[in-house]
């Protein structure tokens, strides 16, 4: 299950369906541009605090990840902590994927 997740995610990279980096997580936020948005679990309080708030504002799920090194290699980065998912079926593909795991 947690394989399925990290393929898809590198997918919708390569389609350029995705946007990494905190600033720019939050403009597609702002800019409704972002279906769905994975966390690190690792990130910093004062970014997960961020994130939450402006995924709570403005109705954008947000999943999270064990750490920035799994999410970095799901893109072929060495390390992210915010991953926006730009693209409404990869969105709702990652939900799916990633509410299954998170509850177990």
């Amino acid at each position: 299950m947690t394989r399925q997740w990290q393929s898809l995610l590198g997918l919708a990279c390569r389609a350029r369906m995705t946007i990494s980096g905190e600033e720019q997580v939050i403009q597609s936020i702002r800019a409704k541009k972002a279906f769905a948005v994975i966390m690190a679990n690792d990130a910093s309080d004062r970014t997960k605090k961020t994130i939450s708030n402006k995924c709570n504002y403005y109705d954008v799920p947000l999943l999270t990840v064990d750490n920035r090194e799994v999410l970095g290699r799901a893109i072929g980065q060495p390390e992210r902590v915010l991953v926006a998912v730009t693209d409404q079926g990869f969105g709702q593909r990652m939900i799916a994927l990633l509410d299954q795991s998170t509850r177990g």
